[in-house]
Parts: structure tokens; C-alpha cells; sequence
């Protein structure tokens, strides 16, 4: 069995930039913007999922739901795998990516809370109190410069 690298084409990242700008855009729409069918579009499309390529997704802006608060934290562990107490941390709700990392600490999360009287309870009552969790190292993000999930070039 061959493992075949599937290609991001120049069609395909036309069709992912319209995609990028406006996540609702309908294959209609985009078919009419590059002077192509919808079928090519919607198989395009399609194909790029199925192999990974692609995935369409919702962002909500944290902050439209009342959580104030972007908390990065760093993660010691000890008595337990790094990579089991990560699952465990990620099962958290409030918990908005989690890495296992290099470096001073075995895992890196962030944090987003309503308010700073909920950090207290949080880090106190849930997060620490995961089995293998030895120390939590948190930083208060002061301000955001950039949040953007696009990171893969097309």
C-alpha cells in the first residue's frame, strides 16, 4: 500500500481563500467567483476533508461570551505520563488549547474565564487538583496582538 501526499492545488487555494474570508460562502457562490461548476467546487471540497486537508469550523470571539480573562498557564507533572494529565486538562471547559511542550514546563494550556474572581476557584479547585498536576505557572495576558487560528500558509 502506497501512502500518497494528497496537494493543496492553485484551484484549492482559491477555493480555501474565498472559504477563509467567508466560512458561509455556498459552492454556488464560489463556483461563480472562479468561473467553475459547484460540483467541482463541492467535490474540491469534499476531497480536501476526507484527506485532512481541510476542516470547516466555527471561532466564536471569546469575549462575546463574557470570558474576560485569557490565561496562559504552564504545567509541571510528576507521578503520571504528561501526555495523560494533557487529556485530562483538555476535558476542562474553560481549558482552549492545550500543548505538551520543551522546555520549563511538560504542558502549556490556555485559559479563558469570565473574571478574575473565577481564577481562584479554577486553578485552585479543578485544575490543580488533576492527579499529576506538581506545580501550575500562570501569566496574565495584558493585552492580545494576535489570535488567529489561520496559521497553515495556502
Amino acid at each position: 500500500m502506497t501512502d500518497k501526499k494528497i496537494k493543496f492545488s492553485e484551484l484549492d487555494n482559491r477555493i480555501v481563500e474565498i472559504l477563509k474570508k467567508d466560512g458561509r460562502a455556498t459552492n454556488q457562490r464560489i463556483a461563480s467567483a472562479l468561473d467553475i461548476s459547484t460540483s467541482l467546487v463541492a467535490s474540491r471540497i469534499r476531497r480536501m476533508e476526507q484527506n485532512g486537508l481541510m476542516r470547516l469550523v466555527t471561532v466564536a470571539d471569546f469575549s462575546a461570551f463574557d470570558y474576560n480573562v485569557l490565561l496562559p498557564v504552564g504545567v509541571d507533572v510528576k507521578g503520571r505520563p504528561a501526555n495523560e494529565v494533557a487529556n485530562d486538562i483538555a476535558a476542562l471547559d474553560e481549558v482552549a488549547s492545550v500543548q505538551l511542550v520543551t522546555g520549563k514546563h511538560d504542558i502549556e494550556i490556555l485559559v479563558t474565564l469570565p473574571n478574575l474572581a473565577a481564577m481562584g476557584d479554577f486553578m485552585l479547585n479543578r485544575l490543580s487538583k488533576i492527579d499529576g498536576v506538581l506545580s501550575l505557572d500562570p501569566a496574565f495576558a495584558v493585552d492580545i496582538i494576535k489570535y488567529e487560528f489561520d496559521v497553515a500558509p495556502v
